[in-house]
């Protein structure tokens, strides 16, 4: 069974339809890229991947063991939430939460798999640093560890450039596909960067109130859509 399916889900907010026609499946190593103009129901489908909405029709299934609550999750910041006031290392423990159950307290696994991501994504030196100190950059290395420590299997990335400069979006590029490749992760990134989407991704869903496409992204590349939103000269 695939890692993650939808089954021709379709969204609605008080009876309104706001997504149709959702149909595609992921197996495990898959890079995903969600792309859509705003309003195309992006934000929608994440809530319905996360759990969060049940689709009105149709059906998200999970496999391979998988749950809802572990899907590493890198929502889009909020000026809040960059002003957060709290250790590197406690930001990125909090990645552990889910997995505690009943218990009250991180015990010794959850500390060192926080420090083990801490390492992975090149971050221990700023372990005991403050969160709203760093670098934009580095608040995303940090959140991105945060979501690893949720996760073995799936890492859900909403807009994880956004508001970068052009060296440290690259490096985040970089580092998801790392990830994706070395550790075997399923990746789904929502982004509206469409040249950089059929450059890392191995699979594209265009979304548009309704499914447009999804394939991979040799097969979107050779698309109507794309000759559209990348024009002739960019594909």
């Amino acid at each position: 069974m695939a890692l993650i399916e939808c089954k021709d889900a379709s969204f609605a907010y008080e009876g309104v339809s706001v997504l149709e026609g959702v149909d595609f499946s992921l197996n495990a190593g898959d890079y995903l890229c969600i792309v859509g103009e705003n309003g195309s129901g992006k934000s929608t489908l994440v809530k319905g991947l996360l759990g969060l909405k049940k689709p009105e029709s149709g059906q998200i299934l999970y496999g391979d063991g998988l749950k809802s609550t572990e899907i590493g999750y890198l929502p889009q910041q909020t000026m809040v939430q960059r002003d957060f006031p709290a250790s590197v290392y406690e930001v990125v423990l909090s990645g552990c939460l889910n997995s505690l159950g009943r218990r009250l307290r991180y015990g010794p696994a959850e500390r060192e798999r926080a420090e083990s991501n801490l390492e992975r994504l090149g971050i221990e030196d700023l372990r005991d640093k403050s969160y709203q100190a760093l670098s934009g950059g580095q608040q995303q290395r940090v959140l991105l560890a945060r979501a690893l420590c949720a996760t073995k299997k799936l890492l859900l990335l909403d807009e994880p450039v956004t508001g970068l400069d052009p060296i440290a979006t690259g490096e985040m590029y970089n580092l998801i596909k790392l990830i994706n490749l070395c550790d075997d992760i399923t990746v789904i990134m929502v982004s509206h960067d469409l040249h950089e989407a059929v450059r890392y991704a191995t699979h594209i869903l265009h979304l548009g109130r309704r499914q447009l496409f999804f394939g991979t992204s040799a097969a979107y590349r050779e698309s109507s859509l794309a000759r559209r939103f990348l024009g002739r000269d960019r594909i």
